[in-house]
């Protein structure tokens, strides 16, 4: 038997689970329920018509939410020269080549995102084993292996977020803070929504978004209506 707390137990009594929600009302309910002493993150989790382990309906890349993630994020940059200033004048957390490498491996991994140029990235490589599994790993699909240090820090600061399929064909991701007026979650999701939909691996069949939910860090999960997601 599964017990909930008496604040989600509570919560969970002002939806209806079986019910899907228009894109407003499920934005209303959510930050309605988010009552933790904390400003909780906004959540969405779409449930996708795709098996990721094939080649032809993979699903990675990135999305710049219009009104950032409320998240400041720490961001790392393998660089060196001009370029190494450049990612310090954009507002890198981190900036270095062979010592970063060396803290990285003695598992000091103080950053959020992490940021190569290409001439990098044969030291970088070395660090697979260790960025990889975190999700930390520069990609040039990402567009984290690049020469425009500049730009890269600036989306990431700015409120890019990754996404990638998961093995049962779920993406989730934080999508802005209880705190948001409702009008900006509602901005946010839609151009979540509809990267996700740009994306559409070629080999996906049939309908490809069969369902969407939201909700905050601590609060009940509810579905919504996917007619009214569109931009």
């Amino acid at each position: 038997m599964t017990f909930y707390g008496k604040r989600l137990d509570v919560a969970r009594k002002t939806i209806d689970r079986q019910q899907s929600y228009e894109l407003g009302k499920a934005i209303e309910l959510v930050k309605q329920n988010a009552k933790a002493k904390f400003d909780e993150t906004v959540e969405i989790s779409m449930n996708l018509n795709i098996d990721p382990r094939k080649a032809d309906q993979n699903l990675r890349g990135t999305v710049l939410l219009p009104h950032g993630t409320g998240k400041t994020l720490r961001v790392a940059v393998f660089a060196r020269g001009e370029r190494a200033k450049d990612a310090e004048a954009a507002g890198a957390d981190i900036v270095g080549a062979e010592d970063l490498a060396e803290k990285i491996q003695a598992g000091q991994i103080e950053f959020d995102r992490c940021i190569a140029t290409p001439d990098m990235m044969a030291l970088v490589g070395r660090l697979g084993k260790i960025l990889g599994p975190r999700g930390l790993m520069p990609n040039p699909k990402l567009g984290t292996v690049t020469a425009n240090v500049t730009e890269a820090v600036a989306a990431a600061k700015g409120g890019q977020v990754e996404f990638r399929a998961e093995k049962a064909g779920v993406v989730h991701a934080g999508v802005g803070k209880a705190s948001f007026t409702a009008d900006n979650l509602a901005e946010n999701i839609k151009a979540f929504v509809g990267a996700i939909t740009r994306a559409k691996p070629s080999g996906a069949k049939g309908t490809y978004i069969k369902k969407v939910s939201l909700s905050s860090t601590m609060g009940p999960g509810l579905k919504v209506e996917i007619s009214t997601l569109a931009e």
